[in-house]
Formats: C-alpha cells, structure tokens, sequence
C-alpha cells in the first residue's frame, strides 16, 4: 500500500523555524530517523520510506501554505495514491500546545491550506494530523503568532511532541484510521 503525507508549511529560510512550519519539522524528523533525503521536485520535496510492507512518500509543498492543494493533488495522482490513503500534517490554534489530534474529515477551520487542500479536491473527507499551537496571542495577532518561532520552551517539549507525531503517522499507514484514533487521540 502507498501513502502520501504531506507535511505543511511555507518555503524559505524566513519561515523555517516558525509554528506555521511544524508539518514540515515533523516530516523532517520521520525522514531524518529513516536516514532518508527529500529532493526537490515539481510542486515540493518529496522522499519515500517504507514502514513494513507499506510506503509513505513524504511531500513537502513548495506552493506556500495558501496553495498547498496543489502540490496534494498532483502527488495523489502521480502516485496513484487513494484519498483514503492521503495524511495532511498541520499546525491548529484551537489546540493545546503539542496536542495530537488525528481526524478523518473535517472543516479548515480557518487554516488556508487546508482551506485550499479542500477546494482543490473537492471534499472534506481526508485525514489530518492537526498539532497544537496555542492560541497564546492577542486578538488581531494571528498571523504574527503563526510566523514566528516557538518560544524556548516549547522548543524544549517539541522532540517529544514530534516523536509522537512520527508514531501516528506510522500507526496510521499500519493500523489505520480508526485504531490510531483510539490509540493516540485525547492522550
């Protein structure tokens, strides 16, 4: 079976280390932990791995957050990957910081690439791994509090959130869905 886990965020050095980037971190460290390379191709970086007898192709959009749909759907299809087969790894405010959340449909709730993503192919029904940020802001700050970088302590609990991550995106491509759900959410 081949997955497609796309991790969001925004290209270039001035988005790196920032909150809006943690889809990116997070497949960063699965691929760094699997000693495997993202190379640039149309529409991202993009590396594949395998997890047992199931292969993940990891898919880091260079699209820009508000255009990621794109990149989503021409990996899907390249890959002849299902829908049901697709995992998008994203930053969520109306989380806790660090929460792990794993749902299989959804609204954007305010998130332009999942907003995109949703326009793009038409339907809400994919499956995302939401990861908290807070909402630590004050109103009107939003966006600053996205583009910035975590502060120093939450840099310090972010290897342990992200090795989290990597477990659900793995249990997902071996277990699915639903046992995932049951095995990680809410914990």
């Amino acid at each position: 079976m081949k997955y497609l886990i796309a991790g969001l965020g925004n290209i270039g050095r001035e988005y790196e280390n920032t909150r809006h980037n943690i889809g990116f971190r997070i497949l960063d460290a699965l691929a760094k932990a699997s000693n495997v390379v993202f190379v640039e191709k149309r529409y991202g970086a993009v590396t594949e791995l395998a997890v047992k007898n199931q292969v993940l192709t990891l898919l880091k959009p260079s699209t820009y957050m508000n255009l990621s749909g794109n990149a989503v759907r021409y990996w899907l299809q390249k890959e002849n990957i299902p829908l049901e087969n697709l995992l998008v790894v994203v930053d969520d405010l109306a989380l806790p910081f660090g929460f792990l959340r794993l749902k299989p449909r959804g609204s954007d709730a305010g998130h332009n690439g999942l907003r995109h993503i949703q326009e793009v192919l038409g339907t809400v029904q994919y499956n995302r791994l939401r990861f908290g940020l807070g909402n630590d802001f004050l109103p009107g700050e939003q966006i600053h509090f996205v583009l910035s970088p975590f502060s120093a302590e939450e840099e310090i609990r972010l290897p342990e959130r992200i090795a989290q991550a990597e477990e659900i995106i793995k249990s997902f491509c071996l277990a699915g869905i639903d046992f995932t759900m049951n095995q990680f959410n809410n914990k």
